[in-house]
């Protein structure tokens, strides 16, 4: 399959007056085209800040991209100007924030930020502008867009305001939609209605979607793949169906073993410790003070990525070739 996005190595860093934090720490990854990638995990890994590098969003100071490749369409978007990232984002890359109403310039009408992007990018007439802005709002499940484009912010809903975001997000009919936390604060029937109207736009436009979240509900309804994100790393990689099935990474099993299911009872099992403190990072594998099979090398050396199969990938000494031998001696906890 064609790769639309690739990730290799990538390192963002934060100089704060504490020190120096490690937000995120050799991430690798790869997007198909046509594909969706979920991206997951606790609060703090790094998922957003991932989000924001590859959109050059990233504040500096006091953040800045200290190593890696960001590769769009086999170009490295680290090395381009602010000047060519400003026709790059929106146009051929956009970005569905976290918080719509942060999103949205409350003083101007929904018709207003609908089309300034397009006359920004595409140089076309207000009549064409405005006619595309509402085959937009149609098309995103906005009712009686004719009298909508003239209403402000607080005259919609959250779930309509999340419509408006995404609307605006593919009206220049990008190749490549990073979608942060796009259901976060909105009850579960509008997130079932967001979710569903991604798969829709997905069919109708073919874009690549980048999904960060920690609901592993969502993944579960719209992601093909899924990166296991902990600690500024990411630590398995595989299909929906691997990772659901047959996660090997003991953190991508305690996620799974939190979440609660219709066809087990009992108590849920939360995952025990807290993540470490990224101004100084463990050397070894960050999962060792939470992990129930932590061994000795664990502490002292991070594990290799181990192939469970042609799309499934894991960093965890449990599946490295050279821990088998430790597994029946050293188990410390």
């Amino acid at each position: 399959m064609e790769k639309i996005l690739e990730v290799k190595n990538l390192h963002v860093t934060f100089k704060t007056y504490g020190g120096t934090v490690k937000a995120v720490r050799g991430v690798n990854f790869h997007l198909n085209k046509g594909e969706t990638l979920a991206i997951v995990g606790e609060s703090g890994c790094g998922k957003s800040v991932t989000s924001n590098a590859i959109m050059r969003l990233i504040p500096n100071p006091p953040g800045k991209i200290s190593n890696g490749t960001i590769l769009f369409k086999n170009q490295d978007l680290t090395t381009l100007s602010e000047k060519k990232m400003r026709a790059i984002r929106g146009v051929d890359i956009s970005m569905i924030f976290q918080d719509p109403m942060t999103a949205l310039n409350p003083t101007l009408t929904i018709g207003t930020q609908l089309i300034e992007g397009l006359k920004q990018h595409r140089k076309i007439d207000a009549s064409e502008a405005r006619k595309r802005a509402l085959e937009m709002l149609n098309l995103v499940g906005i009712p009686n867009p004719v009298e909508r484009m003239k209403q402000y912010p607080h005259q919609f809903s959250g779930g309509m305001r999340q419509r408006i975001v995404i609307a605006m997000a593919l009206i220049c009919e990008p190749e490549l939609l990073i979608a942060d936390e796009p259901t976060t604060a909105l009850d579960v029937t509008i997130q079932a209605q967001i979710l569903e109207l991604f798969e829709k736009i997905q069919e109708a436009t073919g874009v690549s979607i980048v999904l960060i979240t920690h609901d592993l509900g969502v993944v579960a309804k719209i992601a093909d793949r899924i990166a296991v994100m902990y600690a500024g790393k990411i630590i398995e990689i595989g299909t929906k169906r691997e990772i659901f099935y047959d996660p090997q990474h003991p953190y991508t099993k305690g996620l799974l073993n939190s979440v609660p299911r219709l066809d087990v009872k009992g108590k849920l099992k939360p995952i025990d410790g807290t993540p470490p403190d990224l101004f100084s990072p463990p050397q070894g594998c960050p999962f060792t003070p939470r992990c129930p099979f932590a061994m000795e090398v664990c502490n002292k050396v991070y594990p290799d990525s181990s192939k469970i199969s042609d799309s499934h990938t894991v960093n965890c000494w449990l599946k490295d070739e050279r821990a088998k031998q430790l597994l029946a001696t050293t188990v410390t906890k």
